[in-house]
């Protein structure tokens, strides 16, 4: 239960200094003097160092326990954010969004192995109450962020408010450290790397694909909302109702499917709503984007939760389970990192969001095809090649 908690306590933390600054974007521009292309790194930088890190993972793992790395994570993103609350320029936003996004990285590199460690026998609720935690606490800071924005008269409250949450969950990592340190011998001898490794590619880009339309939407969605007349606390809003919807996914999918061994039917059910949603704010945004919003929303919940758990279930050994999914995790954020660039980069050049919604859409089709290669009965011969050591490549 101790463990639960502090899962849960720490994944609040990883998702606020992304979800943070799209309802607060205008605001931002307008104090800062930056331009969209701009603004998307700082949704893309994080992102981008969330898949340098794990690809690190097994070469910091000898100079760092896991408890270092959570405390290391964790004190990164809490300096990001106490930054956050006194800058005033474009660029040292841009510097603590680096700063965030490495100790996010440190953090997230870390918890699926440690969950696929703790909770093995219910590994599937487990990685499902580990997404809904990390998408809580992006819901809970783009409604939240410009409230407390408007309540202090700057936009850097609603970004240096979230040092809140990881003050206590460092608290709470001082009282449960020695059980952390405890539990970390459990598990089989893992380590070393997977580049070699087609399958474990084809996951990292799977997982990097499926999970672009996050980025996009956090990025965009509340600018998007405006653009049509929306407010910034209407496009927040907006952000936390598909955040709910991603929790409901994340949890609820899994739960559902979970005397399932095959993920796949799982994951055509959520690509086909993260289908219909795209779709929507493409062909008739004004119908109902509350309604397209929500199917994106589940639909991203339930592929990250799902993608993940297919990831994990590759392999039966703990450790290199863990080590597959950094693997997959940093190559898969590194796309993940380029999509809102990309999308971005489309609205500038086009004038609106359509082209960046037909990009998502494209995508989610193609993803759909390739679910239809991840057969359980397949995992054992895609992992054939072991992991690397990491010293081959030293």
């Amino acid at each position: 239960m101790a463990l639960m908690a502090l899962v849960i306590a720490v994944t609040l933390n990883l998702r606020p200094i992304l979800t943070s600054i799209g309802p607060l974007l205008e605001d931002i521009r307008a104090g800062t003097g930056i331009g969209y292309q701009q603004a998307a790194l700082l949704t893309a930088l994080p992102v981008l160092c969330m898949g340098l890190v794990p690809l690190l993972q097994p070469w910091l793992r000898r100079w760092l326990s896991e408890q270092g790395g959570l405390l290391l994570g964790l004190g990164a993103i809490g300096l990001a954010c106490l930054w956050r609350l006194l800058l005033d320029s474009g660029t040292a936003l841009i510097a603590s969004a680096v700063l965030a996004g490495l100790g996010v990285a440190f953090v997230q590199a870390l918890m699926p192995g440690l969950v696929n460690r703790w909770f093995s026998r219910r590994l599937a609720l487990a990685m499902g109450l580990y997404s809904a935690a990390l998408m809580s606490g992006g819901g809970l800071a783009a409604v939240l962020g410009p409230r407390v924005a408007e309540h202090f008269g700057h936009w850097q409250a609603g970004l240096g408010v979230w040092l809140l949450p990881v003050l206590f969950a460092l608290l709470l990592l001082g009282l449960v450290g020695p059980r952390l340190e405890a539990a970390a011998g459990r598990g089989g001898n893992g380590g070393g790397h997977f580049f070699g490794n087609r399958r474990a590619w084809l996951l990292a880009v799977y997982f990097g694909l499926i999970n672009g339309g996050y980025t996009s939407m956090v990025a965009w969605l509340p600018a998007y909302y405006q653009q049509v007349g929306g407010s910034a606390r209407g496009g927040g809003e907006l952000v936390g109702v598909m955040t709910i919807c991603q929790v409901l996914g994340a949890l609820g999918l899994p739960l559902l499917l979970r005397t399932m061994l095959d993920r796949r039917p799982g994951l055509w059910l959520a690509l086909t709503s993260q289908l219909i949603g795209f779709a929507g704010l493409l062909l008739d945004p004004a119908l109902s984007p509350g309604l397209w919003v929500s199917l994106i929303g589940f639909g991203l919940g339930a592929c990250f939760s799902l993608s993940l758990t297919l990831t994990l279930e590759h392999l039966k050994d703990p450790r290199q389970a863990g080590g597959l999914a950094a693997f997959v995790q940093g190559i898969g954020f590194i796309i993940t990192g380029l999509v809102p660039y990309l999308t971005g980069w489309l609205r500038d050049i086009s004038g609106d969001f359509q082209a960046s919604w037909t990009l998502l859409t494209a995508t989610v089709v193609l993803m759909l095809l390739v679910t239809g290669r991840f057969a359980p009965k397949g995992y054992a011969a895609a992992m054939a090649d072991r992991p690397q050591p990491a010293s081959l490549v030293n």
